[in-house]
């Protein structure tokens, strides 16, 4: 009886990517860990999986829902839904043998089990960068994680705009409101605000039991947006509390810094309020230049206390983040950055008759010599190996039968125009490179 075969099918909201844009994702990639590296950032890679009572530390609500838990034995682990905690128990672990402020920044795939979509998957990649201190962090770390949005968008030929606010800002002034139980539901009705408008927000802090005076501040205030001195101007007018005021000088030292380090593509905007409680203060997110409609392609702020779970030292941070996955999906879709950014092999060597050795020989030279190329050594006739380069998209075919081996000329075509020319070795490595 026959064995059914089982029909191959993948994971629903798991990312896989065929050959061609993983090469640009590839591409992609090494862009952004150029500009890391510039700003003396270190890799970091920690596992996938994760104990539970390490990874739940902070978690709760909703979250738990979505993570991926399994049980071996006596071990219970979960895949990691972020790099934060991961990165909490590492500094909490390595603290004694850190040089603080310990800078990080980590590239990978984290899962989440939420329903996929358009732009959401349940694996994905995420890329952070971190700057941790050591009871105390300056102002400076805040400045450093935002210019690297401007540096790393630049770095992919594009433009970017990375709206900033404050959470301390807002905690201020709903403490001045006496609200400061409720702030957690007001700031996720605020959150929506951009989404939602006036209207649905106003009925949202309503329902929060919130008086029309006190609806009417915190509706002024979302919608505070532009350079400094324009919202400084605009929020004093709101608040006298001491949180309030903190909140706005901090953002003054961080303008004072973005400026002395040629960012220019930021504003501040109040509506800009980060849906993670950790964050404590100054927060952001970076938008496409003329695509903000788009959404998001990333954010961050700063934290107070990294690893409060782990450790009774206190560990203050700020770190920026970019969801690689949807950015390479908006990249694409928008043609943004070009599929065949390179081409993969430089060159297909294609032998006549029985010269496989010679062209293994060859292809050899060619790769010590850092050019990408590769022998079609499959037993085909040659018309089927020259389409099997064309299909490919190789820029160069280089032919050797008898007379090419005789005489160290080889036949090299230009796929691209049809032209052939008899080269030396040496002046094939002028045209390839």
């Amino acid at each position: 009886m026959k064995e059914k075969k089982i029909v191959p099918r993948k994971l629903a909201g798991f990312w896989e990517l065929d050959p061609e844009k993983e090469y640009v994702f590839e591409y992609v990639l090494d862009k952004i860990k150029d500009v890391f590296y510039k700003h003396a950032f270190l890799p970091l890679d920690t596992p996938v999986m994760e104990l539970s009572d390490v990874l739940l530390a902070k978690s709760g609500g909703d979250l738990d829902k979505e993570i991926y838990r399994f049980e071996k034995g006596s071990t219970d682990a979960c895949l990691r839904y972020d790099f934060t905690v991961p990165l909490a128990r590492y500094v909490a672990m390595k603290e004694g043998e850190l040089t603080f402020p310990f800078k990080r920044f980590q590239i990978g795939k984290v899962y989440r089990g939420e329903r996929p979509q358009k732009g959401r998957y349940r694996e994905f990649y995420q890329c952070d960068a971190d700057i941790i201190g050591f009871e105390k962090l300056s102002l400076v770390a805040d400045a450093e994680c935002i210019s690297l949005y401007d540096d790393i968008f630049s770095n992919l030929g594009l433009k970017c705009n990375v709206e900033i606010s404050s959470r301390k800002i807002l905690f201020g002034l709903i403490q001045d409101l006496k609200k400061e139980d409720k702030f957690n539901s007001i700031a996720s009705a605020l959150d929506k605000f951009e989404k939602i408008g006036d209207i649905v927000t106003n009925e949202l802090l309503k329902e929060i039991d919130l008086s029309e005076k006190e609806r009417s501040v915190l509706l002024e205030y979302i919608k505070i947006c532009g350079n400094f001195s324009t919202i400084k101007s605009k929020l004093e007018k709101l608040s006298k509390n001491e949180m309030f005021l903190q909140g706005i000088c901090e953002l003054e030292q961080i303008d004072k810094h973005l400026r002395n380090m040629n960012v220019e593509n930021y504003f501040y905007n109040m509506a800009i309020i980060r849906g993670h409680n950790y964050y404590t203060s100054c927060v952001f997110e970076v938008f496409l230049e003329g695509m903000r409609n788009l959404g998001a392609m990333g954010g961050g702020g700063r934290y107070d206390n990294l690893a409060e779970y782990f450790t009774e030292k206190k560990l203050p941070g700020v770190g920026m983040s970019i969801g690689i996955s949807r950015l390479f999906d908006v990249l694409v879709q928008n043609n943004l950055i070009a599929v065949d950014v390179d081409k993969k092999s430089k060159a297909s060597i294609i032998p006549l008759g029985d010269n496989l050795d010679h062209c293994l020989n060859l292809c050899s030279k060619l790769r010590a010599d850092s050019v990408a190329c590769e022998v079609l050594f499959e037993d085909k006739s040659f018309k089927s190996k020259l389409k099997d380069a064309n299909r490919s998209n190789v820029p160069f075919v280089i032919i050797v039968g008898d007379d090419e081996v005789s005489t160290k000329k080889y036949t090299v075509k230009n796929m691209q125009t049809g032209e052939q020319n008899q080269l030396t070795y040496e002046e094939i490595l002028n045209v390839l490179r």
